[in-house]
């Protein structure tokens, strides 16, 4: 049997994928193993990496004794407004790019895709100033305010759009349809799959966001759940075990939303990429 370069290449690839998810996961999976554990074992030397005995009772106390709840329900209110308004807006940016011709388009469509290079630590500081001078510091809509809109998903979106051919518009508007009319009855309906890859990268972002959160709450009421689980207070001081329950729970609603989701997600992708 003849083994090519191309053969041997897979296989590398492959072995280095499988390695790298391993490294990514097996401290997961231990976690998750942890929240299962008695507290003695946890501590225990050398360290065990099965539960001696399966119990619950970390889940229990994270849940009870802590305002988890309310941290999860912040980051799900902000996680879920956050990613419609991104589709909406990532919608209609994408819509004007790729079926309208204006004055200056390939240069307002080039700078606002220069955005993605700047990083976001940059302007944190100017993001901040802003929503501290519109009293928005501990609201909603300050934390949600600089994700409502992403230059990532525009150009995802005016990909897509730009799949279809100009002559369908053209026909609409023969047939007597507005701008508006073609974009919410025949454009929006035909791009499913693009506003789903949409929706959902930006919910899973906005989720694990941990840094602007912090920034603009000081009240712990408002605090969403990544920020929440660094400060957990239980009655026995640091307990590994709950800690690890909570940091499961937070991380299932993503992880849940990944996999059931996941063929949706490549395919808008993979969608956004057929055209330049």
């Amino acid at each position: 049997m003849r083994i090519t370069r191309n053969t041997v290449k897979s296989f590398l690839y492959q072995t280095m994928a499988i390695i790298i998810g391993l490294i990514i996961i097996i401290p997961v999976i231990y976690a998750a193993l942890i929240s299962f554990m008695e507290p003695s074992q946890i501590m225990s030397r050398p360290p065990k990496f099965i539960p001696r005995r399966w119990i619950l009772d970390n889940y229990k106390l994270a849940i009870t004794t802590t305002t988890l709840g309310r941290f999860m329900l912040n980051s799900l209110y902000i996680a879920l407004v956050s990613s419609l308004a991104r589709v909406i807006t990532s919608a209609m940016a994408g819509y004007a790019f790729a079926f309208y011709n204006f004055r200056g388009k390939k240069f307002l469509f080039y700078l606002f895709m220069g955005t993605i290079m700047i990083p976001g630590d940059v302007v944190l500081v100017t993001n901040y100033q802003t929503v501290a001078n519109l009293g928005l510091i501990n609201t909603y809509l300050g934390m949600m305010i600089i994700f409502l809109c992403s230059a990532t998903h525009v150009f995802l979106m005016r990909q897509y759009f730009l799949t279809f051919s100009i002559s369908l518009k053209e026909a609409a508007t023969i047939d007597g349809s507005s701008n508006l009319r073609f974009f919410l009855q025949i454009l929006l309906p035909l791009s499913t799959p693009v506003m789903t890859t949409v929706f959902i990268s930006s919910f899973i972002g906005t989720w694990n966001t941990y840094l602007w959160p912090m920034l603009v709450t000081n009240d712990n009421l408002m605090r969403t759940v990544q920020v929440g689980v660094t400060i957990l207070n239980f009655p026995d001081g640091i307990v590994y075990g709950p800690i690890m329950a909570a940091s499961i729970l937070v991380l299932l609603p993503t992880l849940l939303i990944f996999l059931i989701f996941q063929k949706r997600i490549v395919g808008g992708i993979m969608g956004g990429s057929v055209k330049g």
